[in-house]
């Protein structure tokens, strides 16, 4: 039997699964999303003359969270138009749908008998061999299909997604003793290969894997804090980015989460364990209290923190009164900043005799004990427990990638002397001669299971640039970026450079890549996989140059850029761009040329310069609108003024996407560009672009660009002038619009001449190379690195 998902249902319209509908809608597929029928009358539907009877009635909660979906942040809908495909519907009414899907999706209260007459009401009405699943975040998947027919039992497993669905990478999949393996197969394909996620299979245990650790983490930490008489604002200013965990840190992730949340999900997990471990999950009072009040974090305005105008407040468990935020202060915080590499920074941190030393090995040790004593319980191997850490809770190393850091022999040796417990098979591994869970050979990796050493697996499609490199080295590379062979005729440029932004060391790499592949290669992919693809040129070194009047050096650097960005777009060869993140400015640049764009889901992609003074210098203005241009219908009659127009403003306005799909509607994409489901695919994805294109690949022609002119130059103005006179816009915000208008335009000449890039790089250059001069444009540059934000002067 071949499986495929075409058509999905979705029981339950809270967050939860109307975030999921929503993740389902971004992939293209359809949903149905059902809820049950209210009993009651709203006052709209009342003053509407509506009856129980009416559809819009019956409908109403599903119908609602699909509105609501428009209006979450972070959105859940890649874009808007996605909505379509989510289809409101009752669980009266439209029950006998279910012979429509493939796969249907439970999400209803966490109730167990809730959830087994959901279950007893779908097996009535679903097609035989469609896949059943429960999104529970700990309730026991067996006792669900008690009482479900044999087939039912078949098709039934968990697949627990972590919120908000769309971009938290976790998905664990969790078989019952009845689920058939070919489904568990298929789910985990399907889960990575289409839904894009990072699937790990877990046991049917409580919580599962990333809820149980995650859980009893936050709370040792709260238990810690309380012991050691630390401040909310101290835990969270050494349990963030610090130790390698997200900004949102302990607390901060509370109120995210949502307090009533949180302590349902302990409660889970204490209702099923005894000993010292449920007394870990025994929620603190002052917690249940701030429950009580209402104090639930970010949706009803304050939880542990609380913003009052510009300050943010910490919550003092002791008096329960709100207090100025502060932050831990110690030797070993000052020496860990400085630290390269994060195993030596862990080591200063949690080794170190003082505060925060003292606080970070009592929250830590226990986690990856508690990690420890879990393994084979929980998850077959150390493998699925960090990653599910590192996909479900933003963790940058798991429990046991962060043993492997801090050093195991080291810190066994004090867990013994705290008289602390260590888990059998840790004591048998350092018997043996084994100091590390992890351990790299010749570029593969493997991990610490059953006395000896196993291959980490990995699908097919990941490929991890790291051990890539170690394996198979490096054609060139400078400080910038590197040129790596791929393989099967496929060569790779990588920027490495400080937040990959462009500088003369990246531009060498480009031309040096123009040269090599077409000798020797079939095609070139251009993609990285640092924290994002490119935050544009380096703005430090372009300010210093023009703080020193060197306008020389920066035009040359301009040209350069200009010239190895028309080298990559007429080579001999495809060129394919494999953008994500943060993909601004010069990166944007990089990306506008290339034959083929092969986009990550989350691309952020837009021409940003007008933010720090200047306006696009790399061939962007050119590039976006000739996108523009080929986007419109052959032979047919088009406004060249509107194209202007709406490139004027997509730059003006430094409009950036806020999904790759957007990035399509603001044609950064075209209609033959492709999205790759899974980012960590992304780089094979790319790869096979080149291959499809090498096969019958004819370099582009240079052909001439009709332009608006000065006519159109002066329509481009109206809009800019009038927020000017309105006082929406600064006299430098008119200055910068006039010059972008003027290369937007085509400079002088008659409405529709044609011309030529090599004239509009020109424009573009003078232009850049002015406004770089201004001392207002300085001002913005030197703001947007100190600040990190742009300055409106």
């Amino acid at each position: 039997m071949v499986r495929q998902i075409q058509k999905a249902a979705v029981i339950g319209s809270g967050v939860m699964g109307s975030g999921i509908a929503a993740h389902l809608a971004n992939i293209g597929i359809p949903s149905i999303l059902l809820d049950i029928v209210p009993k009651e009358l709203s006052e709209q539907e009342k003053a509407k003359g509506l009856s129980l009877e009416d559809k819009a009635v019956r409908n109403r909660l599903s119908a609602s969270a699909i509105q609501k979906l428009f209006k979450q942040k972070p959105a859940p809908l890649s874009t808007k138009e996605n909505a379509a495909l989510i289809e409101a519907g009752n669980l009266e009414d439209d029950l006998s749908r279910l012979q429509e899907v493939d796969w249907i999706i439970e999400v209803v209260v966490e109730n167990l008998d809730v959830k087994k007459q959901v279950f007893a009401q779908v097996e009535q009405h679903r097609k035989e061999g469609s896949i059943v699943s429960s999104n529970t975040s700990g309730i026991s998947i067996e006792a669900m299909v008690e009482g479900r027919s044999e087939e039912f039992k078949r098709n039934f497993l968990g697949t627990h997604f972590f919120n908000p669905p769309r971009y938290l990478k976790l998905l664990e999949v969790i078989p019952t003793s009845h689920t058939d393996e070919k489904v568990v197969d298929f789910m985990k394909e399907f889960g990575e290969n289409t839904l894009g996620k990072g699937v790990v299979l877990a046991k049917d245990t409580p919580n599962f894997i990333a809820n149980r650790i995650g859980t009893y983490g936050l709370l040792v930490t709260v238990q810690e804090m309380l012991k050691g008489n630390y401040t909310v604002g101290e835990v969270d200013s050494v349990t963030g980015p610090l130790i390698g965990r997200p900004k949102s840190a302990t607390f901060r992730t509370l109120d995210v989460v949502g307090l009533d949340t949180f302590i349902h999900v302990a409660k889970n997990v204490y209702d099923q364990v005894d000993g010292e471990e449920q007394a870990v999950f025994d929620v603190p009072d002052f917690m249940l209290q701030m429950r009580d009040k209402g104090w639930l974090g970010s949706k009803s305005g304050q939880g542990f923190f609380r913003k009052e105008g510009k300050a943010i407040l910490e919550l003092n468990p002791s008096t329960m009164e709100y207090q100025e935020r502060g932050k831990l202060k110690a030797s070993s915080v000052e020496m860990a900043k400085q630290e390269k590499g994060s195993s030596n920074k862990m080591k200063a941190l949690v080794y170190a005799n003082d505060r925060a030393g003292e606080l970070l090995w009592s929250i830590l040790s226990p986690v990856l004990l508690y990690s420890a004593r879990l393994h084979g319980e929980i998850a077959d191997d150390i493998v699925s427990i960090d990653r599910a850490m590192k996909w479900g809770f933003g963790w940058e190393k798991g429990p046991f990638e962060t043993w492997d850091e801090i050093g195991i022999e080291r810190s066994v040796s004090r867990l013994k002397e705290e008289g602390k417990a260590v888990p059998e098979w840790i004591e048998e591994m350092l018997s043996q001669g084994h100091t590390a869970f992890y351990k790299e050979e010749e570029g593969d990796l493997f991990y610490y299971h059953n006395g000896t050493y196993s291959l980490v697996e990995e699908n097919e499609k990941a490929i991890n640039l790291k051990c890539w490199k170690k394996k198979n080295g490096v054609i060139k590379k400078n400080t910038g970026a590197s040129l790596i062979d791929m393989g099967d005729g496929v060569a790779l440029l990588e920027f490495h450079s400080p937040s990959n932004a462009i500088g003369m060391d990246i531009i060498q790499i480009i031309n040096f890549a123009v040269d090599e592949v077409s000798k020797n290669y079939k095609g070139l992919v251009i993609g990285n996989q640092g924290k994002n693809f490119c935050v544009g040129a380096n703005l430090g070194m372009i300010l210093m140059e023009a703080q020193d009047d060197n306008v020389f050096e920066i035009e040359m650097v301009v040209k350069q850029f200009q010239q190895a960005m028309m080298r990559l777009k007429y080579s001999s060869f495809p060129v394919v761009a494999a953008p994500f993140g943060m993909t601004l400015g010069g990166g944007a640049e990089v990306c506008l040329p290339a034959d083929h764009i092969q986009a990550s889901p989350e691309t952020y992609m837009g021409l940003v310069e007008v933010g720090v003074g200047l306006i696009p210098g790399g061939g962007g203005n050119k590039e976006l609108y000739l996108n523009y241009l080929n986007s419109l219908p052959k032979g047919v009659d088009f406004d060249l003024q509107k194209v202007a127009n709406s490139v004027f403003e997509m730059i003006a306005m430094a409009k950036v996407s806020t999904s790759a799909a957007e990035a399509r509607d603001n044609h950064f994409l075209t209609s033959a560009d492709a999205i790759s489901s899974n980012g960590d695919h992304q780089l094979h994805d790319a790869k096979q672009a080149v291959l499809h294109l090498s096969q019958n690949y004819k370099a582009p022609v240079k052909r001439k660009v009709p332009v608006v002119g000065e006519t159109g130059y002066a329509t481009l103005l109206l809009g800019a002038q009038t927020m000017f006179h309105s006082g929406f816009i600064s006299e430098h915000d008119l200055k910068i619009a006039r010059k972008l208008a003027y290369v937007i335009a085509g400079g002088k000449v008659p409405f529709g001449t044609e011309v030529d890039e090599e004239y509009l790089l020109k424009l573009e250059r003078e232009a850049f190379l002015s406004l770089v001069q201004e001392p207002k444009s300085q001002m913005r540059m030197q703001h947007m690195l100190v600040k990190g934000k742009p300055l409106r002067n």
